[in-house]
């Protein structure tokens, strides 16, 4: 599982960030203690940090600094700045991209997974899993050893949704618009097959009862 450190000390954007990457399936910390963000950072071993610029003690500048003299993980800078100085100046001290708030979380998540294919031979949707088998977005399928489920796009859209939130109840709303930019109409009826097809799929691989109905409310999947 890959480890996300997150310096950000405005506590709201720092536990809203934590959260979106944990539903991805990363290991996602918040830093609390400003003055000791390397101490952090050593002990816990991150594979990425995302940085702020302006925090307490000292900036993001420094704390990039320091973590170059330890490690190559890549750091994304997050800040409220927009100046091309400091870009500039967050490439020159090491940072490995630049991000301006505010940003959606999507385009945040993304981010990382980009950075972290470059540095790690990461793939997208490998962090998400179902009972030790990795959801495999690019090759539609779900991998666990030498065994492969295939899944139809459909399928992997939704199964993708539910392994996002694992073990919340996702609603039918959210799940027929994880559907709707596919080619057919996506309406209540068209999302109850689709889900007996990827539960009929799952069940056949031998992943039964993994996909739950809460009625009037939607689905939830389990480990």
């Amino acid at each position: 599982m890959y480890k996300i450190l997150v310096v950000e000390d405005d506590r709201t954007i720092a536990y809203e960030i934590e959260n979106s990457l944990r539903r991805w399936g990363f290991d996602a910390r918040e830093a609390e203690d400003f003055s000791n963000v390397l101490g952090i950072f050593e002990s816990y071993r991150p594979h990425l940090v995302i940085l702020d610029i302006s925090l307490p003690f000292y900036n993001g500048y420094y704390w990039c600094g320091q973590i170059r003299k330890l490690s190559k993980a890549p750091v994304i800078f997050l800040s409220s700045r927009s100046d091309n100085m400091d870009i500039v100046m967050a490439v020159g001290m090491g940072g490995d991209d630049y991000i301006t708030k505010p940003v959606s979380m999507e385009v945040l998540v993304a981010k990382v997974q980009a950075m972290l294919r470059r540095a790690y031979d990461y793939e997208a949707g490998s962090a998400l899993s179902l009972r030790g088998a990795a959801l495999d977005l690019g090759g539609l399928c779900l991998v666990r050893g030498e065994a492969k489920t295939e899944l139809t796009k459909n399928e992997a859209r939704l199964l993708q949704t539910l392994l996002m939130k694992k073990g919340a109840v996702v609603s039918r709303e959210e799940l027929m618009l994880a559907l709707w930019d596919s080619d057919e109409f996506v309406d209540d009826n068209t999302l109850t097959v689709n889900v007996n097809r990827l539960r009929k799929t799952l069940e056949d691989a031998g992943f039964d009862g993994c996909i739950v109905t809460h009625k009037g409310k939607g689905y939830a999947v389990r480990d």
